[in-house]
């Protein structure tokens, strides 16, 4: 059991019927009244954020999240296959599991799928990932250091902001973590 007091981001709880990630959390005393936690959380399974204020002795059951590396494979009739490298058992998830990971992940890479009581709900691109650029402006000979950007197409569909200098053909590594941003190019 967790109690609302104990919140801290990262924390995966049961409210509800449902599984709730805590994504941020004020404790907040103010001088009049009783202390309360005011707390950003977000259900795991359909990804929407909501902002709730909890008593700070509200007690709420653990949800245990289980991650597990897996290899993408293939999609084929709205599903799309991952198959565990230990036992070679294949899972398929449908899109709404899978759609924010589709920006990121190609064929035959590693990815984590969280599993909640042996169902997976979603999937994790690795943090970093190397992708090729298949649609962009040409670049400027001797534009290396002047600040500015323009969008490319990477080979996932993905479309980032990306610097002057880079051109079709081109393998750049990007961040996963916030809806994909430029890094560096890759040698």
């Amino acid at each position: 059991m967790v109690t609302a007091g104990d919140f801290r981001k990262g924390v995966t709880f049961e409210m509800e019927g449902n599984i709730y990630l805590v994504v941020d959390f004020l404790h907040v005393k103010p001088g009049k009244g009783s202390p309360f936690v005011r707390a950003k959380i977000k259900n795991i399974v359909t990804g929407q954020v909501i902002e709730r204020t909890f008593n700070p002795s509200d007690k709420f059951q653990v949800a245990v999240i289980e991650r597990k590396e897996m290899q993408y494979l293939y999609n084929e009739g709205g599903l799309y296959y991952f198959m565990d490298m230990e036992t070679y058992d294949q899972i398929p998830l449908n899109k709404s599991q899978v759609e924010e990971a589709l920006n990121f992940i190609m064929e035959n890479m590693m990815v984590n799928i969280q599993f909640y009581k042996g169902n997976a709900f979603s999937v994790l691109p690795p943090n970093f990932v190397e992708l090729e650029v298949v649609e962009c402006e040409p670049g400027i000979q001797g534009d290396t250091s002047k600040a500015g950007n323009k969008p490319a197409k990477l080979e996932t569909g993905l479309t980032i902001q990306v610097p002057l200098f880079v051109n079709i053909g081109d393998r750049i590594r990007v961040d996963t973590r916030e809806g994909g941003s430029y890094m560096e190019r890759v040698k």
